[in-house]
């Protein structure tokens, strides 16, 4: 049973294998299949790739020849343009050179209108009002004429009348025309001399050719333009020549003028500052006036006082008109020492005083002012030569006493000799001086004569 049972499972699995293996085959071959199916349809694939690389190819070739045509096309639409540009822009800047020269040809036609004279304003005006007069008497004329009827009539009649028209219209630019090749000549003649500007035109005149301007350029009127009335250039040298004389009298009678006003101008301002200068030293000489007439009467009133004090009381007129004097002369020799004989005008002591005291407190601000040490240098300077002074002082007191000693022992050597007879007479000796130590009042007095000697002199 064992075997029987082995030999079943072998069978069992036998078949079981030989299933599988069965099933295995079956799938391999229908993979096989499905990778031959696979591999047709990647050559499909391939065959429609390279297909679409070619009409790529071929469109991309196309697409680079039609981009050159319309680049081609383009530049050259872009030259024609430029070209047009070009024109248009060379076309108006003829334009513009023609609009130009016009307004100049205007221009200069105005100032021409304008420098003709009066009396040729007149008559055109006339022969303007006689043609005006004349078109008014033949229009109701022309109104009565029988108008003839028909079409074919009509058009014959604008057949004939359009060559009579043509004529009309150059037999009115002719005249244009020569008004034109007239104003040549004398436009560059008038361009050669000076600017229409710097010339005075009278204002009858310009008047009197604005007004005629306006009537010609009215659209409405259909009279012809009239001629110049400068036919040569000498003509408007002439006038030119007399403009310019006329303008060169006013520019010298305008500077006359502006030089008689300058010089008016320059005497007002002179003698205003002159006036002005002697009202002030005036106002200044009334001042101090004033101030001296003030100080005079406190001076009056002051002596007046002392004078009554003095007459009451002992008084010594001669003794103080003394003092005065010398107290006089002592302050005049400070004043000269101090300030000088310049500013010397018979002033008073007092005044001299207290000129004296002002310029001394200059002095001593001015020294504050001054550093340390140029106060230093200047007093050892002035020590340095009050020792030199004292110096040669007591040097030349020396020379005085050796030569007085000497004179005195020439006299005495020249003199007779007296011999003394009899007894000598002997003196009854004085009794000792005490004397008083006056240290402090001798130091004093030093000091003041050493300040004096340093100061003034």
């Amino acid at each position: 049973i064992k075997q029987k049972r082995q030999m079943f499972l072998i069978q069992y699995s036998l078949e079981m294998k030989r299933n599988e293996i069965q099933r295995l085959e079956m799938l391999a071959a229908r993979e096989e299949a499905r990778l031959d199916r696979a591999e047709e349809s990647l050559e499909k694939d391939v065959a429609l790739f390279d297909e679409f690389l070619r009409e790529n190819d071929r469109s991309s070739v196309q697409a680079m020849r039609t981009a050159e045509k319309e680049t081609k096309a383009k530049i050259e639409k872009v030259c024609e343009i430029r070209d047009l540009t070009t024109q248009i822009m060379n076309i108006k800047s003829e334009i513009s050179k023609f609009e130009d020269t016009l307004q100049h040809y205007k221009v200069y036609k105005d100032f021409l209108y304008k420098l003709s004279p009066k009396e040729w304003f007149e008559e055109q005006e006339k022969k303007q009002a006689l043609k005006k007069a004349k078109e008014t008497a033949e229009a109701p004329k022309e109104t009565n004429l029988p108008s003839t009827t028909g079409n074919k009539g009509t058009g014959s009649r604008n057949k004939t009348v359009s060559p009579w028209a043509k004529e009309g219209q150059t037999s009115r630019k002719a005249p244009k025309l020569l008004q034109g090749t007239r104003l040549g000549p004398t436009l560059s003649s008038s361009s050669s001399l000076q600017p229409s500007s710097q010339f005075s035109v009278p204002s009858g005149l310009e008047s009197k050719g604005s007004s005629f301007l306006l009537g010609q350029e009215d659209p409405d009127s259909d009279s012809e333009e009239l001629e110049l009335y400068f036919t040569e250039p000498q003509q408007l040298l002439e006038v030119f020549n007399q403009l310019e004389e006329q303008n060169l009298s006013l520019i010298q009678n305008t500077q006359e003028m502006e030089e008689t006003l300058e010089e008016l101008n320059f005497t007002l301002k002179n003698t205003q500052i002159r006036m002005d200068r002697e009202v002030n030293q005036l106002k200044q000489w009334i001042s101090t006036m004033m101030m001296s007439i003030a100080k005079e009467e406190e001076t009056a009133a002051e002596l007046e006082l002392k004078s009554r004090v003095f007459h009451f009381g002992e008084y010594h007129g001669a003794q103080q008109d003394k003092l005065l004097e010398s107290l006089n002369c002592k302050v005049l020799d400070v004043y000269r020492h101090c300030i000088g004989t310049q500013q010397e005008a018979n002033l008073g002591t007092v005044q001299m005083l207290t000129v004296i005291e002002h310029q001394l407190d200059e002095l001593l601000e001015s020294l504050e002012r001054v550093p340390q040490s140029k106060i230093e240098q200047a007093e050892k300077a002035k020590e340095k030569e009050r020792r030199i002074r004292l110096r040669e002082e007591k040097a030349m007191i020396q020379k005085q006493l050796q030569e007085e000693r000497l004179q005195r022992a020439r006299a005495r050597a020249q003199a007779e000799i007296k011999k003394k007879k009899g007894r000598k007479l002997v003196c009854r000796s004085q009794p000792p001086i005490l004397k008083t130590k006056m240290a402090p009042s001798h130091t004093l007095m030093d000091k003041d004569k050493e300040e004096q000697l340093f100061f003034f002199t």
